[in-house]
């Protein structure tokens, strides 16, 4: 029976490492952060990617109440972090994306309550619900699951520390929340713009004219009209934000 205890503490000693760091990438990726997936379903993920993962790799038998096992801790759920957050800066460009056009347009007072993201703008939540079919499919949610698994064979459990280039690469990785907002957003307000300078005029040359009668639903006609034709190219980009942030991960992990 001692032999049989202590066979599966080393056992529950080495699954521990890889689901430290799979649960953390569950916790923070977009998908499967959503409130509607619920935390039942989120360790069943997590015990069962790990069970899967865990004849690929050899694991170190690590204490985790030592110092070293202490900081393997931290490491471990910083790498899912970092590897999770990193795509869900995409989210946060789209929805800045969304919420520029919707002042834009004239449809910023229009909001829903989100459970994750708590009062969004009506635009910005088609937005990210469309870039979410989007990360659906082109297989993200796959190709992250994929990126998780290679990182154990580019950073081993014990191995090492994340690195200040990681750390780095993340923290230069955040400016493409604006960036990628700017992309997303820029032809309809460029448009927008140049709507406002019309009617500007138009209410220069006819002082009668009521500008707020008649500018609110030019506005929010004119941005609908746009937003449809913008809609191809806003989704190209949405998919080009997503295969970068995938970009990022490799290079912030150095995997190949």
């Amino acid at each position: 029976m001692e032999l049989l205890a202590n066979d599966i503490v080393e056992r529950f000693y080495t699954f521990l490492w890889p689901m430290l760091r799979i649960s953390a990438l569950l916790m923070s990726a977009p998908i499967f952060s959503l409130r509607s997936l619920n935390v039942r379903m989120r360790i069943l993920l997590a015990v069962a990617l790990t069970w899967m993962v865990y004849p690929v790799f050899t694991w170190p038998v690590i204490d985790p109440v030592s110092p070293a096992g202490l900081v393997e801790i931290f490491n471990q759920i910083a790498i899912g972090l970092v590897m999770g957050l990193t795509l869900q800066i995409i989210t946060a460009a789209i929805l800045l994306a969304g919420q520029s056009v919707s002042t834009a347009v004239g449809l910023s007072m229009a909001n829903l309550m989100d459970p994750n993201l708590g009062n969004v703008p009506v635009l910005a939540q088609f937005l990210l619900i469309l870039s979410t079919l989007i990360f659906v499919g082109m297989g993200g949610h796959a190709i992250l699951l994929g990126l998780v698994i290679d990182s154990f064979a580019s950073m081993p459990i014990g191995k090492g520390l994340v690195t200040a280039g990681a750390w780095a690469h993340f923290v230069q990785w955040s400016s493409m929340m604006f960036l990628g907002a700017l992309l997303l957003a820029l032809p309809v307000m460029v448009t927008m713009l140049f709507i406002n300078i019309g009617l500007g005029v138009a209410t220069r040359a006819a002082p009668s004219l009521n500008i707020f009668s008649l500018g609110l639903p030019v506005m929010i006609v004119a941005g609908f009209g746009i937003l449809m034709v913008a809609l191809p190219s806003m989704g190209a980009r949405m998919q080009w934000l997503w295969l970068q942030g995938f970009v990022e991960i490799r290079g912030q992990f150095g995997l190949q």
